[in-house]
């Protein structure tokens, strides 16, 4: 049995975005794309140095440990984003998402990082092999909310992954055994975020080949509304004979759409032209009959929905024939973009963290409580919260054991108001409590000097002396009266008051529940 891949991949920039920072790629042994964010040109800026990067896995030949090649290709990429980032200190903040599957022949690794998607469809069910890194999936794998509700969740953009997020990437990697009459779908959420599971399983059902798929399913998110970038690669496996005449029908050729189609000089710049991603790209010429980015699937200019291949081979071409940029106007044009970039997170993923900077909780800050302004969440690049006011007043030490616990895995509350009640209801508990350890402490100290007092021979109590006898008195009735004379008096003490601060009436209600675990 000799397996073989057949595949297609589109990209359009979506009926809002005014560029696209999605890149794809796809050859005979690599599918990959890349979702760029950080605003202006940074996004496509990101998602093009992660495919240039990785593509170089589809001109070697894969070994018995894939997945290592594919987590090494992986980390190279996130490197180079860095380093761009240090020469660049204004692209702090862009980064990018990369699903990717490399082909064996009999197996496919797997490597993933963002919200990018990966879908098998077998035996007519189709099935997400990748989990999304995003803060609104982690809230539905602790079952705090539901799927349906992800969808909708204003915080879905989220990413808690990204390459470019730090010095080292931590990638989701697996194996996958294949199939003859499986189909794969790579996607970024331009389309996954659009069209549902059910519509996306019935196109890939059908039985059209990979580059009607992929164009029906762009279509289906303009559709929608395309609010993002669509970027979808689709690939079939067969079981070919070398005779067979479907065989001499499928070609092998690359195919690179996107952001890093787009991006001809800074490939050329970056190497990537000595790559299949580089002979495919070749200097942007169409492949004929595929239709361009115009009227078909959406308003004339919007962006490619298939991909480039070079029609005349890389060896047609010389270093001479790219023009590459002066570094001035390099940095001049990284500057400028990066200029619109301050908000650090672009698109949908600056929506979402302005909804996190409506959201309040309460939380710990050394020693003593505090009121933050955000998500108790670390974004792959950014905190998602400060400290809103410090409370010093507020000591740990004082809450109850379940209280600290609380404070410390915070306490989410949502708007201001009820962050603030939060905030003066445990104001109220660690004064009431502390006011009590005071006194405990005071009437210690107390009974230890009554003790040595005691020890030293005197007592604390005064005898009151018998009165004498009087003289009769006259009473109104005339006979004499008894003799008067008064009862002993028992030793008495005068009543000392608690030592120590005194509780007010709302203290009084809740020094019970100190000390309770």
């Amino acid at each position: 049995m000799s397996l073989s891949l057949r595949f297609a991949a589109g990209s359009h920039k979506g009926m809002i975005r005014e560029g696209n920072e999605d890149s794809g790629y796809a050859g005979p042994r690599l599918l990959a794309i890349a979702d760029g964010m950080g605003g202006a040109a940074a996004g496509e800026v990101a998602s093009s140095e992660a495919i240039s990067t990785i593509v170089a896995l589809d001109d070697d030949v894969p070994g018995s440990d894939i997945l290592t090649s594919l987590g090494t290709a992986v980390q190279r990429a996130n490197d180079q984003l860095r380093s761009m980032v240090e020469d660049d200190p204004q692209l702090e903040g862009m980064g990018t998402t990369l699903t990717a599957l490399l082909w064996t022949g009999q197996r496919l690794g797997l490597v993933h990082v963002g919200d990018s998607r990966a879908y098998l469809l077998r035996d007519g069910v189709l099935t997400q092999i990748t989990q999304d890194h995003t803060w609104v999936q982690r809230l539905v794998d602790e079952g705090r909310i539901t799927e349906e509700e992800a969808t909708t969740h204003p915080q879905r953009s989220l990413l808690m992954r990204a390459l470019g997020s730090g010095d080292h990437v931590e990638p989701d990697l697996s194996i996958r055994e294949v199939r003859a009459g499986d189909r794969y779908l790579i996607c970024s959420d331009g389309l996954s975020g659009v069209v549902s599971h059910q519509t996306l399983e019935d196109t890939l059902a059908s039985y059209q080949g990979p580059q009607e798929t992929v164009q029906e399913l762009i279509q289906l998110a303009l559709r929608g509304g395309g609010p993002d970038n669509i970027t979808v690669i689709v690939a079939d496996v067969l079981d070919l004979d070398t005779g067979d005449t479907l065989a001499g029908q499928i070609s092998d050729q690359p195919v690179v759409v996107g952001a890093v189609a787009e991006n001809q000089l800074q490939l050329h710049d970056n190497g990537i032209m000595q790559t299949p991603a580089g002979r495919a790209s070749g200097l942007g010429r169409q492949v004929p009959g595929q239709g361009g980015g115009g009227g078909e699937f959406g308003p004339p200019g919007s962006g490619d929905v298939t991909g480039y291949i070079n029609t005349a081979g890389f060896g047609d071409y010389s270093d001479d024939d790219f023009v590459k940029p002066r570094k001035g106007r390099k940095w001049l044009k990284r500057s400028l973009y990066s200029a619109l970039a301050l908000a650090v997170l672009g698109g949908g993923l600056y929506g979402g963290w302005r909804w996190t900077q409506t959201q309040y909780y309460v939380g710990a800050n050394g020693e003593h409580v505090a009121l933050y302004r955000g998500i108790s969440q670390d974004l792959a690049w950014v905190s998602l919260s400060e400290v809103e006011k410090d409370h010093p007043e507020i000591e740990l030490k004082y809450l109850p054991p379940y209280q600290q616990e609380l404070v410390e895995a915070t306490i989410a509350e949502g708007g201001l108001d009820n962050a603030q009640k939060k905030i003066d209801e445990l104001a109220l508990q660690a004064s009431a409590c502390k006011k009590q350890s005071e006194r405990q402490a005071a009437e210690s100290e107390q009974n230890s000097k009554t003790g040595e007092g005691e020890a030293g021979g005197t007592t604390g109590t005064t005898r009151t002396s018998l009165t004498s006898k009087a003289s009769p008195t006259p009473n109104p009735s005339g006979s004499p009266s008894g003799s008067a004379s008064t009862s002993p008096s028992p030793s008495t003490t005068a009543p000392t008051p608690t030592p120590g601060p005194t509780l007010s009436e709302e203290e009084q209600k809740v020094v019970s529940k100190c000390g309770t675990q």
